[in-house]
Order: structure tokens, then C-alpha cells, then sequence
């Protein structure tokens, strides 16, 4: 039995919804996973606030239908696909993706989207390769707390300096 027209415009709005909100748009071919293995990449997904829909082509090319931000999209809209919609931590879902594909062996990226710029899967394998947002801010940390420290010690080496020339001075008798 199939779905309802009603039921297909829901979906439809879904998808709107959650188009609105995403930052980046993938699109994966998800032919030969399990329903397990669907729940297990559903739940690597949400920690960074990503979502797996599988929905048929047709309703998430109405979804994206006069949507600038999303349409090229359309280019990617064959054979059996699964969306992966992420809204925050984009480097943390492909990580997530590709730590899933490592496991299963199975499904391929097709490639996505993300400000607008369509990527291809070589693009995202290097968003995935990125550090992760704390990793990133650990090292600016690090760079900057060690340039102060180098900066403290030049600013308390030149007054030391000047001390010990001031006592040398005095020690000779000049004066």
C-alpha cells in the first residue's frame, strides 16, 4: 500500500524543516544496510546533531523545489539514497559518516552540499580529515598562552638585564 498524498506532503515539510536548519546536506547511498545498521549510523549521527532521513528522490526534490540554497542537489538525486542533514558540528558528522563506513564496509558517499557549494566525495573525505573544533581551539590556545609566556619572559629578562648592568656598574666603582 502506498503512502497517502497527505502523508507525502508531511514529508515533504519535514524535509523543508529540516533543510531550513542544516548546514551541510549529504547524500549517501545507503543499498544493502541493514535497519540496524541504519539505527547505528542514526545514533553516531546525533551527537553532532545530525539526522539520516531515507526518503525516496522524488519527495526530497519537491523539498528542495525553488530553494536556491539547496537545488543543486538535484544533480545528486539517483538510485537509492539516504540524506544525512546536519545542523552544528559539520566536521563531527563526516567523521561520524566516515567512522560508520569504516565499520560496515558498506555505502558510499555520493557527495553533498554544503553554503551553497556543491562537494564532491574527495571534499568531503577532507572535512573529514580536519581536527575537530576543540582539537582546533586547544592548539590556538596553546599557540597563544605560549606566546605570552615568551613575551613574560622577554619583558623579565630586560629589567634583570638592567639590574645586573646597574650592579656591575656599581661593583666597578665607577660612578
Amino acid at each position: 500500500m502506498g503512502r497517502t498524498l497527505e502523508n507525502k506532503q508531511q514529508i515533504v515539510e519535514e524535509l523543508k524543516g529540516l533543510l531550513g536548519e542544516a548546514e551541510m546536506a549529504l547524500v549517501l547511498d545507503y543499498k544493502g544496510l541493514t535497519i540496524k545498521e541504519m539505527t547505528d549510523l542514526r545514533t553516531r549521527l546525533q551527537a553532532s546533531n545530525g539526522v539520516c532521513k531515507v526518503t525516496k528522490n522524488t519527495l526530497m526534490r519537491r523539498a528542495i523545489d525553488g530553494d536556491s540554497a539547496w537545488s543543486d542537489l538535484d544533480s545528486l538525486l539517483t538510485g537509492t539514497n539516504a540524506f544525512v542533514l546536519v545542523k552544528g558540528d559539520v566536521g563531527g558528522a563526516v567523521k561520524a559518516l566516515q567512522s560508520f563506513q569504516k565499520d560496515t564496509k558498506k555505502s558510499d558517499v555520493k557527495g553533498g552540499l554544503f553554503e551553497g557549494k556543491l562537494l564532491s566525495p574527495s571534499d568531503i573525505q577532507a572535512i573529514g580529515d580536519l581536527p575537530s573544533k576543540e582539537v582546533l581551539m586547544a592548539q590556538i590556545a596553546g599557540a597563544i598562552n605560549g606566546l605570552a609566556t615568551k613575551l613574560a619572559v622577554g619583558i623579565n629578562e630586560v629589567s634583570s638585564g638592567l639590574a645586573r648592568a646597574l650592579k656591575q656598574h656599581a661593583e666597578s666603582g665607577e660612578g
